[in-house]
């Protein structure tokens, strides 16, 4: 079964939703939760990983040496990538307060 809403419906609707997400008071964009900046150490340290063990490879020529550089800079980059987010979501400088 489906619904059929006229030009009219459809306006009132978005007006109803452009007022309603105005008026919603909600926490700064700048703000980020520990999970987000989790997830996205996870992301950034794939990229990064991958990058230092092809270059690893390339400089020492063996495998098994360029994949334990990997797993040792992986561990320790995360965690101090999720450090220095932390840190820099606590600095106010470059950020808007738009709302």
């Amino acid at each position: 079964m489906y619904y059929v809403c006229s030009r009219k419906q459809i306006t009132m609707l978005l007006d109803h939703w452009i007022a309603y997400n105005k008026s919603e008071k909600r926490k700064p964009a700048s703000s980020e939760k520990w999970s987000r900046s989790f997830i996205k150490s996870i992301s950034w340290r794939i990229i990064g990983t991958l990058d230092t063990i092809i270059i690893s490879y390339l400089v020492t020529g063996t495998l098994t040496f360029a994949l334990s550089i990997g797993a040792i800079e992986l561990v320790t980059k995360m965690g101090l990538y999720v450090v220095h987010e932390r840190i820099w979501n606590r600095i106010h400088w470059g950020k808007s307060n738009k709302k």
